[in-house]
């Protein structure tokens, strides 16, 4: 395996995250080991196998602050999609020890501001506001002008098996997103208070023969107003999430789930839940699925056979 080092010092092989990252040939098996520092850079990582390994969650940050509502450089919006920290591609990723923030501010100034595009798999610790985390793919057709606009817009849309262990995401709407197949596992899921109505943690716009997003011994946690957050709600009218053995605060809203504005297919998602404790475990409405133990644990056993990085 290929070892690389950056330091802002000037005692690694490279200063910057993005050069070390240009510098890996697309097909070595990489490893890049950043040293402590907030780096200010907008990442483009597309390698074959490659790991990012920090010197902690509070020591190596990796810091934009691309919002959609800014001003592009071509003179239209960032929009969404172009608003990434970092946008992850290739066959494997690892992301370790480092934190991926996205700072433009609150949704309602700088709009979807995403920390992290990805088009991969594993694990990295996140901080942001709207839109946090995109697990690719992409939906396979936009609902406004240019709002795909930025990586993969055009490509085919291909599935991807996504895996986050021992994280913390944090935003505030849907800032877990889009239409790959995740498990998440002993993650601390933050909903970050910017005093508007509602907020909601995921967005999925899978496939219903998907996957979709799977929480599993997960603590959901906020500041927000009791009731004022929703668990999902179905970006496109498939989207799958389920939330197994998680821990809810009393910002959990009592519904759990809601559906996406004033779209009435809200019956073709699939929400489900197992087991939930504290305050916002609720009884749920009759669209949201309980599920029995039998169920949870197949769809477990499922989620991590597909997602789980395999090791040799």
């Amino acid at each position: 395996m290929l070892t690389v080092t950056v330091a802002q010092d000037g005692s690694g092989d490279f200063a910057s995250i993005a050069e070390a990252v240009l510098a890996v040939p697309y097909k070595e098996e990489a490893l890049v080991q950043v040293g402590p520092g907030i780096y200010r850079e907008k990442l483009v990582c597309e390698k074959r196998c490659i790991t990012l390994r920090g010197a902690g969650a509070d020591k190596t940050k990796l810091v934009w602050g691309d919002g959609g509502k800014l001003p592009h450089k071509d003179g239209r919006p960032t929009h969404t999609f172009r608003s990434y920290t970092a946008f992850f591609s290739g066959e494997t990723l690892c992301v370790e020890d480092m934190t991926i923030e996205n700072d433009a501010g609150s949704g309602a100034k700088a709009g979807q501001a995403v920390a992290a595009y990805v088009d991969s798999t594993r694990a990295v610790k996140l901080l942001g506001n709207q839109d946090t985390l995109f697990c690719a793919p992409l939906p396979e057709k936009e609902r406004e002008k240019d709002g795909f606009l930025g990586p993969r817009g055009l490509a085919p849309r291909k599935p991807t098996a996504q895996y986050y262990t021992d994280c913390e995401i944090a935003g505030d709407i849907d800032f877990i997103f889009g239409g790959g197949d995740a498990l998440f596992e002993n993650c601390v899921i933050r909903t970050v208070d910017n005093h508007i109505p509602h907020s909601y943690v995921t967005a999925p716009s899978g496939k219903a023969d998907g996957l979709g997003f799977v929480f599993w011994n997960c603590d959901f946690v906020s500041d927000c107003p009791p009731g004022s957050v929703y668990l999902g709600r179905p970006w496109r009218p498939e989207g799958k999430t389920a939330v197994l053995d998680c821990r809810l605060g009393a910002h959990i809203a009592p519904e759990g789930f809601i559906a996406w504005n004033d779209r009435t297919d809200t019956g073709l998602a699939s929400f489900a839940e197992a087991d939930s404790t504290g305050p916002g475990a609720a009884e749920r409405p009759a669209w949201v699925k309980q599920l029995s133990g039998p169920e949870a644990a197949e769809l477990l056993a499922h989620a991590r056979t597909l997602c789980r990085p395999k090791t040799n």
